[in-house]
């Protein structure tokens, strides 16, 4: 049974009722999982969103497309496409419409790829200043989360996909978030960890991602107070919950509770939740509550009218590249300024550039915001395609300290670019024991535990700043950054908050 376009919100209902009907209980429970995620990854060399994982929906027999998923908060995953700074800086940026058509190029590209649900609207609330995933979200403050979690929702969205708000809610830390505790008061809760969540449902996002971390005792996807009474009563959400990776569903209880699809793959739901809902556990009816918020949503998007056709070649862009270049160039953050920025008019005309990160490919987190955009700018490539000619630039990595106080001497001025990498910091994924049968996998990313840049580029930085006044240091972070130990010392300060510096 095709879709129809142009569907009314009342026709689109009554299809809605007439699947039900049609539809067996393992059929509706069939399309409250994910599928296929578990045998994609257990293929070798497969990386996470190669292909768009079938998150919701889904009948052969009825005709019923899935909702195809992709990441990420800079970019889709999938393929070679568009990496934009991350939205720690955009956030910087303050620019509110920038973000908006940050997401509708996102949602082009999506589209593209031939995907209609995006998990990359994260705003959490940045509380740990030392948070991995810091640079997933756009600060610290409720009112800026929700003014640019809902200009990305409404630029996504503006192409037909679904976007996912996550991760729902009072999520701010790595390495413990699979089972920490978040105690918050009901005044905090609601003044402070909610109201972006609620900005991005009157932006009309269509699901809501679950998150890890339990909220006051209670596993926040299996949380009836958070996803039931305050999400779908209080707030009228009409659309439906997922849950983050594979441990943001720890049993079929969660769906009793107001989870409505387990993702990405079919893990504690399926026969596990038909067999509850045989043994009145759970009820039919909230099964088909859970069945009706997701076709609801997959109709909403499958009937309307498109804006545009959807080829191959908007992925990466031009237009894209140029506006992820903007991005960058307004979400830098010029922190202090000793009348020696900008560069100009000879003036220097020799600069030295220190440290390994001008030459590293370095645009954020490998986790599952990881995006693999066919080529990207280093610092060191970006300043000399852009210099004058006549403008000399040395690089040094600065392993020798005498060597960089050395050139900095007969430098006209220096940039020292520090920071850190996805080896720092980034989204936790746990390991594997090297006895294990694969072999066993290394942890990657997590919370970083110095909120310094280390004693090395420290020394760098002061080695560079004693040998010439006229230094200037640029920070490529994430997350917090602690900078009185050499601030005094150098001339100026940039921080670049991994701006993608693609195009």
């Amino acid at each position: 049974m095709a879709i129809r376009k142009e569907a009314t919100a009342e026709e689109q209902e009554v299809q809605i009722e007439a699947w039900l009907e049609e539809l067996t209980l393992d059929e509706k429970v069939f399309m409250c999982s994910g599928h296929g995620f578990l045998a994609h990854r257990g293929d070798e060399g497969r990386r996470y969103c190669e292909i768009l994982y079938p998150i919701g929906a889904g009948n052969e027999r009825l005709g019923i497309p899935h909702l195809l998923f992709n990441d990420g908060p800079r970019g889709i995953a999938k393929g070679n496409s568009t990496c934009f700074p991350v939205p720690m800086a955009r956030g910087a940026s303050f620019d509110v419409d920038l973000e908006r058509r940050v997401g509708d190029a996102i949602g082009r590209e999506l589209r593209a790829h031939g995907g209609n649900l995006f998990g990359g609207v994260c705003i959490n609330l940045l509380r740990h200043p030392a948070w991995g995933r810091a640079q997933e979200t756009y600060g610290e403050d409720p009112f800026l989360l929700g003014e640019m979690g809902a200009a990305l929702t409404r630029g996504v969205q503006h192409h037909n996909v679904v976007a996912t708000p996550k991760h729902f809610a009072a999520n701010s830390m790595e390495n413990a978030r699979f089972h920490v505790d978040v105690s918050v008061d009901e005044r905090a809760l609601r003044e402070v960890y909610l109201p972006h969540f609620k900005r991005c449902i009157d932006a009309g996002a269509g699901a809501v991602m679950s998150a890890y971390n339990k909220l006051n005792g209670s596993y926040c996807g299996h949380n009836p107070e958070l996803l039931t009474a305050i999400l779908k009563e209080e707030w009228g959400f009409d659309g439906f919950v997922y849950s983050d990776f594979i441990l943001g569903c720890r049993s079929a209880d969660a769906f009793g509770a107001g989870l409505d699809v387990e993702a990405p793959d079919t893990i504690r739901f399926g026969e596990k939740l038909a067999e509850q809902i045989r043994a009145g556990d759970i009820s039919e009816e909230r099964l088909d509550d859970g069945v009706r918020r997701v076709l609801r949503i997959l109709l909403r998007v499958a009937s309307a009218v498109d804006p545009e056709t959807y080829g191959p070649e908007a992925i990466a862009c031009a237009e894209h590249v140029a506006l992820a270049r903007e991005a960058a160039e307004k979400s830098i953050v010029l922190l202090q300024n000793d009348g020696i920025l900008p560069l100009e008019g000879g003036s220097p005309s020799r600069l030295l550039v220190l440290g390994a990160l001008a030459e590293t490919e370095n645009i954020g987190d490998h986790g599952s915001s990881h995006v693999y955009p066919p080529h990207v700018v280093t610092p060191l490539a970006g300043l000399r395609a852009g210099a004058p000619e006549g403008f000399e630039i040395v690089h040094d990595v600065g392993e020798d300290l005498e060597r960089v106080r050395e050139l900095a001497i007969a430098a006209d001025g220096v940039l020292v670019v520090a920071g850190y990498t996805h080896a720092d910091e980034g989204e936790y994924i746990p390991g594997e024991p090297p006895d294990a049968p694969s072999g066993g996998t290394p942890s990657i990313g997590g919370d970083r535990l110095d909120l310094t840049l280390g004693e090395t580029q420290e020394a760098l930085i002061r080695a560079a700043a004693g040998a010439n006044p006229k230094t200037i240091v640029a920070v490529m972070a994430g997350s917090a950054v602690v900078l009185e130990a050499w601030r005094e010392e150098v001339a100026a300060i940039l921080l670049l908050w991994y701006p993608g510096m693609e195009g």
